[in-house]
């Protein structure tokens, strides 16, 4: 299994048990007779990490508001995208044309003092046109040397437009990127400066002339976030406010590394143990093979989340609990962030197509059964 890459940084001392330099996320290692138990991780954050934490909720009660400048409506949207940042994952958005999604990232990438680049995905495009090129350069003592020039996606937040428009070649140019943080160019291997942040848009009523997201690579997104049309009264301030005088730039709030150590931070948040098992228990009740899973889910699911998604459960309640100022995830948090995690994960069968039972609905159901247990 492919893991989440891991902070390379020096930890806090004074932190939680964390995650080892270049570790993934796994599960607990089995004992071994004779071994004594693993030590339990601590359920309290020490001081300095709750102060952190605080200082975390105040920063992102000022995004918002910052954003709320430029972007009326979708605070679910937000909240969303800022776990995604803040849990060190990616993000593919979902939503017809014209609501204001390339606004919201490059909003985004203003506030937070971050690099942005923009990829227009188009049939046409090559994995060269994202990742760089060598070129043929004269140095100063006349000889021609290949020299490699960067491509947008050396940024720390990278906007990839109608993704599902190109190919399946140049799609694949962006897993090792956002996988690995790093890109391969004719053997050499080049890393990209951290934070890093993917979000991916799509155009869910066009499918001619597209290419849809393989299984695989859409496990490689933390959240897919559903954009809906704005409310009746958002609609009318949407007519008022943007409609005269140009705004003026966006406050920078944070740069590079303090959304790093926001990262760490998210990281050392402590998780009770029930968590952990109910982001386990529901995960796997997604599989059609899974001696646990319903007998509703062998009907109408063909393909389950994979451990990946547990991980991202966690990282997410994480994030949720950190960015509203709590000290430790809830099972409201994991519950809030069930529907992002698992609706691109949990692919449905023609049975379940043919009565209108969607990858959401089936999530919805799961979290409301694991409520009832």
């Amino acid at each position: 299994m492919d893991s989440i890459p891991a902070d390379t940084s020096t930890p806090s001392s004074n932190s939680e048990t964390p995650i080892a330099p270049d570790s993934p996320i796994t599960a607990e290692p089995p004992i071994v007779r004779g071994e004594a138990a693993p030590t339990a991780l601590p359920t309290t954050l020490p001081p300095d990490d709750v102060a952190a934490i605080d200082e975390l909720g105040r920063t992102y009660k000022a995004l918002k508001a910052e954003l709320g400048k430029v972007i009326i409506g979708q605070e679910e949207v937000i909240e969303r995208l800022a776990i995604c940042l803040f849990g060190r994952g990616h993000a593919l958005l979902m939503g017809v044309p014209g609501l204001a999604k390339t606004l919201l990232v490059s909003s985004i990438a203003e506030t937070l003092h971050l690099q942005f680049n923009r990829i227009q995905f188009t049939p046409d495009l090559m994995p060269a046109d994202i990742t760089g090129t060598d070129i043929i350069q004269e140095s100063s003592s006349g000889r021609r040397e290949f020299e490699f020039v960067k491509g947008p996606v050396f940024a720390n937040i990278v906007l990839a437009d109608e993704i599902n428009r190109a190919p399946a070649k140049t799609q694949s140019a962006m897993l090792e990127a956002m996988q690995e943080h790093k890109v391969t160019v004719l053997g050499r291997t080049y890393d990209l400066a951290p934070p890093f942040f993917v979000l991916a848009t799509q155009n869910p009523i066009e499918q001619e002339g597209t290419y849809p997201l393989p299984e695989a690579q859409l496990d490689r997104f933390m959240f897919l976030i559903e954009v809906d049309y704005p409310s009746e009264d958002e609609e009318r301030r949407i007519a008022r406010e943007t409609t005269g005088l140009d705004r003026g730039k966006l406050q920078a709030l944070l740069g590079g590394p303090q959304v790093l150590e926001f990262q760490r931070l998210v990281r050392r948040v402590p998780v009770p143990d029930h968590i952990y098992d109910y982001a386990v228990k529901i995960v796997r009740r997604t599989r059609p093979g899974s001696k646990d899973a319903p007998s509703w889910i062998k009907e109408y699911v063909g393909w389950g989340a994979g451990p990946r998604a547990v991980q991202y459960l966690v990282l997410g309640a994480k994030a949720r609990a950190a960015l509203r100022g709590a000290y430790m995830a809830s099972l409201e948090d994991i519950e809030a962030v069930a529907s992002p995690v698992l609706t691109h994960r949990v692919i449905t069968n023609f049975a379940a197509e043919s009565q209108g039972m969607t990858s959401k609905k089936v999530v919805a159901r799961l979290v409301e059964e694991m409520r009832e247990d």
